[in-house]
Protein backbone atom coordinates (compact mmCIF):
# COMPACT_ATOMS: atom_id res chain seq x y z
CA UNK A 1 0.00 0.00 0.00
CA UNK A 2 1.03 3.27 -0.64
CA UNK A 3 0.87 5.58 2.64
CA UNK A 4 0.73 8.61 3.33
CA UNK A 5 2.90 8.09 6.47
CA UNK A 6 2.93 12.28 7.25
CA UNK A 7 0.12 13.48 5.87
CA UNK A 8 -2.45 14.53 7.33
CA UNK A 9 -5.21 11.88 6.97
CA UNK A 10 -4.98 8.67 10.05
CA UNK A 11 -3.40 5.44 8.77
CA UNK A 12 -6.30 3.50 9.78
CA UNK A 13 -8.32 5.89 7.26
CA UNK A 14 -5.99 5.26 5.01
CA UNK A 15 -5.66 1.55 4.96
CA UNK A 16 -9.54 1.18 5.25
CA UNK A 17 -10.23 2.98 1.95
CA UNK A 18 -7.44 0.92 0.12
CA UNK A 19 -9.23 -2.24 1.05
CA UNK A 20 -12.83 -0.94 0.29
CA UNK A 21 -11.65 0.18 -3.00
CA UNK A 22 -9.80 -3.45 -3.80
CA UNK A 23 -13.76 -4.77 -2.66
CA UNK A 24 -15.75 -2.59 -5.11
CA UNK A 25 -13.11 -3.19 -7.66
CA UNK A 26 -13.52 -6.73 -7.56
CA UNK A 27 -9.45 -7.47 -6.44
CA UNK A 28 -10.77 -8.78 -3.40
CA UNK A 29 -14.11 -10.82 -4.30
CA UNK A 30 -16.56 -11.67 -1.68
CA UNK A 31 -15.34 -14.31 0.78
CA UNK A 32 -11.75 -13.20 0.58
CA UNK A 33 -9.78 -13.85 3.19
CA UNK A 34 -7.59 -10.89 4.78
CA UNK A 35 -4.51 -11.26 6.43
CA UNK A 36 -4.61 -11.26 10.21
CA UNK A 37 -4.10 -8.31 11.74
CA UNK A 38 -0.78 -9.08 13.21
CA UNK A 39 0.57 -10.48 9.84
CA UNK A 40 -0.38 -7.24 8.12
CA UNK A 41 0.61 -4.91 10.43
CA UNK A 42 4.01 -6.47 9.85
CA UNK A 43 3.97 -6.65 6.31
CA UNK A 44 2.87 -2.61 6.77
CA UNK A 45 5.05 -1.45 9.63
CA UNK A 46 2.04 -0.16 11.32
CA UNK A 47 1.05 -1.40 15.41
CA UNK A 48 -1.80 -3.87 15.12
CA UNK A 49 -4.48 -1.23 16.73
CA UNK A 50 -4.27 0.59 13.42
CA UNK A 51 -5.04 -2.17 11.22
CA UNK A 52 -7.92 -3.40 14.23
CA UNK A 53 -9.14 0.22 13.44
CA UNK A 54 -9.27 -0.15 9.58
CA UNK A 55 -10.60 -3.20 9.35
CA UNK A 56 -13.71 -2.40 12.28
CA UNK A 57 -14.12 0.42 9.75
CA UNK A 58 -14.86 -1.63 6.99
CA UNK A 59 -16.98 -4.24 9.52
CA UNK A 60 -19.20 -1.35 10.15
CA UNK A 61 -19.69 -0.47 6.64
CA UNK A 62 -20.44 -4.31 6.09
CA UNK A 63 -18.07 -4.87 3.45
CA UNK A 64 -16.13 -7.20 5.99
CA UNK A 65 -17.21 -9.77 8.66
CA UNK A 66 -15.17 -11.62 11.51
CA UNK A 67 -16.06 -15.30 11.38
CA UNK A 68 -14.71 -16.90 14.34
CA UNK A 69 -12.26 -19.82 13.82
CA UNK A 70 -11.74 -18.54 10.08
CA UNK A 71 -11.05 -14.71 9.98
CA UNK A 72 -11.85 -11.72 8.02
CA UNK A 73 -13.40 -12.25 5.16
CA UNK A 74 -15.33 -9.95 2.38
CA UNK A 75 -18.98 -10.18 2.97
CA UNK A 76 -21.00 -12.14 0.31
CA UNK A 77 -23.53 -9.48 -0.05
CA UNK A 78 -26.71 -8.75 2.29
CA UNK A 79 -29.83 -10.53 1.61
CA UNK A 80 -32.61 -7.49 1.44
CA UNK A 81 -35.86 -9.11 2.09
CA UNK A 82 -38.90 -7.55 0.90
CA UNK A 83 -41.59 -8.20 3.59
CA UNK A 84 -43.68 -10.72 1.72
CA UNK A 85 -45.07 -14.04 1.76
CA UNK A 86 -41.32 -15.80 0.74
CA UNK A 87 -39.43 -17.60 2.65
CA UNK A 88 -35.33 -17.02 3.49
CA UNK A 89 -34.36 -20.66 0.77
CA UNK A 90 -36.85 -18.46 -1.82
CA UNK A 91 -34.84 -15.19 -1.27
CA UNK A 92 -31.55 -16.73 -1.35
CA UNK A 93 -32.17 -18.46 -4.81
CA UNK A 94 -33.90 -15.31 -6.49
CA UNK A 95 -30.85 -13.81 -5.32
CA UNK A 96 -28.62 -15.57 -7.06
CA UNK A 97 -26.79 -17.06 -3.82
CA UNK A 98 -26.57 -20.97 -2.71
CA UNK A 99 -28.21 -21.66 -0.08
CA UNK A 100 -27.56 -24.33 2.36
CA UNK A 101 -29.31 -25.91 5.54
CA UNK A 102 -28.07 -27.89 8.99
CA UNK A 103 -30.97 -29.85 10.59
CA UNK A 104 -30.26 -29.06 14.16
CA UNK A 105 -33.35 -30.55 15.76
CA UNK A 106 -36.66 -32.86 14.08
CA UNK A 107 -38.92 -33.55 16.92
CA UNK A 108 -42.02 -34.48 18.01
CA UNK A 109 -43.20 -32.36 21.06
CA UNK A 110 -46.10 -31.73 23.00
CA UNK A 111 -47.53 -27.84 21.79
CA UNK A 112 -47.17 -25.31 25.03
CA UNK A 113 -49.46 -22.84 25.76
CA UNK A 114 -47.59 -20.17 23.22
CA UNK A 115 -47.55 -22.64 19.84
CA UNK A 116 -50.91 -24.17 20.74
CA UNK A 117 -52.19 -20.46 20.89
CA UNK A 118 -50.76 -19.47 17.32
CA UNK A 119 -51.37 -22.48 15.90
CA UNK A 120 -55.01 -23.03 16.94
CA UNK A 121 -54.73 -26.73 18.87
CA UNK A 122 -54.67 -27.80 21.71
CA UNK A 123 -51.94 -27.52 24.64
CA UNK A 124 -50.83 -30.55 24.55
CA UNK A 125 -51.23 -31.59 21.14
CA UNK A 126 -48.66 -33.26 19.09
CA UNK A 127 -46.34 -30.69 16.74
CA UNK A 128 -43.29 -31.13 15.00
CA UNK A 129 -40.75 -29.16 16.42
CA UNK A 130 -37.95 -27.67 13.46
CA UNK A 131 -34.59 -26.18 14.41
CA UNK A 132 -32.13 -25.06 10.95
CA UNK A 133 -29.47 -22.58 10.65
CA UNK A 134 -29.17 -21.88 6.57
CA UNK A 135 -26.29 -20.69 4.85
CA UNK A 136 -26.06 -18.82 1.87
CA UNK A 137 -22.79 -19.67 -0.08
CA UNK A 138 -21.78 -21.53 2.71
CA UNK A 139 -21.86 -18.54 5.53
CA UNK A 140 -24.49 -19.15 8.36
CA UNK A 141 -27.03 -16.25 7.84
CA UNK A 142 -29.60 -17.05 10.34
CA UNK A 143 -30.61 -20.33 12.89
CA UNK A 144 -35.02 -20.85 12.18
CA UNK A 145 -37.36 -22.52 14.44
CA UNK A 146 -40.63 -23.61 13.56
CA UNK A 147 -43.45 -25.28 14.62
CA UNK A 148 -45.68 -27.74 12.03
CA UNK A 149 -49.31 -28.54 13.18
CA UNK A 150 -50.24 -32.84 13.90
CA UNK A 151 -50.65 -33.21 9.97
CA UNK A 152 -46.91 -32.93 9.00
CA UNK A 153 -45.42 -34.85 11.92
CA UNK A 154 -43.98 -37.13 8.79
CA UNK A 155 -41.64 -34.58 7.25
CA UNK A 156 -38.47 -35.61 6.91
CA UNK A 157 -34.64 -34.10 8.09
CA UNK A 158 -33.43 -35.09 4.02
CA UNK A 159 -36.75 -33.03 2.60
CA UNK A 160 -35.83 -30.01 5.14
CA UNK A 161 -31.47 -30.29 3.50
CA UNK A 162 -32.72 -30.21 0.63
CA UNK A 163 -35.40 -28.06 0.12
CA UNK A 164 -37.08 -24.72 2.00
CA UNK A 165 -39.94 -25.36 4.02
CA UNK A 166 -42.21 -23.39 2.40
CA UNK A 167 -41.40 -26.04 -0.74
CA UNK A 168 -41.90 -28.95 1.38
CA UNK A 169 -45.25 -27.44 2.35
CA UNK A 170 -46.62 -26.78 -1.26
CA UNK A 171 -44.96 -30.31 -2.19
CA UNK A 172 -47.61 -31.42 -0.03
CA UNK A 173 -50.67 -29.32 -1.34
CA UNK A 174 -50.59 -26.67 1.01
CA UNK A 175 -51.74 -23.37 -0.22
CA UNK A 176 -49.61 -20.33 1.94
CA UNK A 177 -52.48 -17.52 1.00
CA UNK A 178 -51.75 -14.69 4.56
CA UNK A 179 -49.15 -14.71 7.20
CA UNK A 180 -49.14 -12.72 10.99
CA UNK A 181 -45.29 -11.40 11.08
CA UNK A 182 -43.54 -9.51 13.63
CA UNK A 183 -39.87 -7.89 13.36
CA UNK A 184 -37.92 -6.91 16.49
CA UNK A 185 -34.30 -7.48 17.64
CA UNK A 186 -31.98 -8.50 20.30
CA UNK A 187 -28.84 -10.03 21.67
CA UNK A 188 -27.60 -13.29 20.19
CA UNK A 189 -27.49 -16.29 22.78
CA UNK A 190 -24.12 -17.68 23.65
CA UNK A 191 -25.20 -21.04 20.90
CA UNK A 192 -26.59 -18.55 18.46
CA UNK A 193 -23.62 -16.82 18.37
CA UNK A 194 -21.68 -19.93 17.45
CA UNK A 195 -24.61 -21.38 15.42
CA UNK A 196 -23.97 -18.04 13.31
CA UNK A 197 -19.95 -17.38 13.51
CA UNK A 198 -20.20 -14.25 15.43
CA UNK A 199 -18.88 -12.22 18.98
CA UNK A 200 -21.39 -13.41 22.15
CA UNK A 201 -23.64 -10.83 22.67
CA UNK A 202 -24.06 -9.70 19.05
CA UNK A 203 -27.22 -7.78 17.67
CA UNK A 204 -29.88 -9.87 15.62
CA UNK A 205 -32.97 -9.49 13.86
CA UNK A 206 -35.78 -11.24 14.93
CA UNK A 207 -38.82 -12.61 13.04
CA UNK A 208 -41.72 -14.60 14.70
CA UNK A 209 -44.18 -15.44 11.58
CA UNK A 210 -47.55 -17.57 11.81
CA UNK A 211 -48.56 -18.75 7.82
CA UNK A 212 -52.15 -19.80 7.20
CA UNK A 213 -53.63 -21.90 4.38
CA UNK A 214 -56.17 -20.88 1.75
CA UNK A 215 -58.89 -22.71 4.50
CA UNK A 216 -57.17 -20.18 6.73
CA UNK A 217 -55.87 -23.33 9.11
CA UNK A 218 -52.29 -22.13 10.62
CA UNK A 219 -49.89 -24.11 8.84
CA UNK A 220 -46.47 -22.86 10.32
CA UNK A 221 -45.35 -21.09 13.74
CA UNK A 222 -41.92 -19.85 13.47
CA UNK A 223 -39.33 -17.64 15.49
CA UNK A 224 -36.11 -16.53 13.37
CA UNK A 225 -32.93 -14.83 14.25
CA UNK A 226 -31.06 -12.83 11.25
CA UNK A 227 -27.26 -11.82 11.38
CA UNK A 228 -27.79 -8.05 10.51
CA UNK A 229 -24.42 -7.72 8.49
CA UNK A 230 -25.66 -10.08 6.09
CA UNK A 231 -29.71 -9.97 6.20
CA UNK A 232 -32.29 -7.10 5.97
CA UNK A 233 -36.20 -6.44 5.61
CA UNK A 234 -37.46 -4.02 3.23
CA UNK A 235 -40.58 -2.17 3.11
CA UNK A 236 -42.57 0.17 0.92
CA UNK A 237 -44.42 2.39 2.65
CA UNK A 238 -47.59 4.20 0.48
CA UNK A 239 -49.36 7.02 1.32
CA UNK A 240 -53.39 6.44 2.45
Amino acid sequence: MDLERSGPMPLYFQIAQRIERAILGGDLPAGSRLENEVALGERLGLSRPTIRRAIQELVDKGLLVRRRGIGTQVVHGQVTRRVELTSLFDDLVGGGQKPSTRVLTLDVVPADANVAEKLAVAEGDPTLHVRRVRLADDVPVAVLENWLPADFLDVSSDELKDHGLYQVLRGRGVTIRVAKQRIGARKATVEEAVLLEIDRGSALLTMDRTAYDNSGRAVEFGHHCYRPDLYSFEVTLVDK
